[in-house]
């Protein structure tokens, strides 16, 4: 494969890793610490992720168990995770904060199944992108050979597919997890 068809595969998996992301953020009707990755909590003046200033444990199926390593960013978290949209409201212990996950009705369930896909066609837009300026710029190269960008131009293509192919099936794992009850 062609040098500048794995740079292009490379851009595109990155795309790829960021719906991932996206992906785990996602509330299923089990716990999972990482709903909590993308929530920031003021921790002496500045933004600081909750993962970061405290553990995060799964102590049943459907509950999470944070423990701020430092007591008096109880407040702070807990400000922070009722602030932010993911539906959970947190309970402090005095020293912890418990989140009980509520179960998920049907009608929230294809909710989350409408955002899944509304990310997915995000990223899917984002690795088009890149595949158009990679051929874009091979279609500009005055240096190489018809056959040579033809060639290249096929490589990417197929890089483009893969990765499509790849995020199609992280959705339908993603789908099958939020649907099952």
């Amino acid at each position: 494969m062609d040098e500048i068809a794995l740079e292009a595969k490379e851009r595109m998996s990155k795309s790829v890793e960021s719906f991932r992301g996206e992906l785990a953020v996602l509330r299923t009707g089990r716990a999972s610490p990482a709903i909590l990755d993308r929530i920031e909590c003021d921790y002496y003046g500045d933004k600081i992720a909750v993962n970061q200033i405290s553990s995060i444990t799964v102590p049943e199926p459907r509950q999470l168990l944070i423990k701020p390593y430092d007591k008096n960013d109880v407040k702070s978290i807990v400000a922070a995770i009722s602030a932010s949209n993911i539906g959970i409201n947190p309970i402090s212990d005095g020293d912890s904060i418990r989140l009980i996950i509520p179960p998920l009705t049907e009608d929230s369930r294809r909710d989350l199944v409408k955002r899944a896909k509304s990310m997915l066609e995000n990223a899917k837009v984002a690795v088009r992108n890149i595949r158009r300026e990679y051929i874009d710029f091979v279609k500009g190269a005055d240096d190489m050979t018809e056959d040579y960008q033809k060639r290249v131009q096929d490589d990417i293509q197929k890089v483009h597919d893969d990765v499509m192919k790849e995020l199609d099936d992280l959705l339908a794992a993603k789908e099958k997890e939020i649907m099952s009850i």
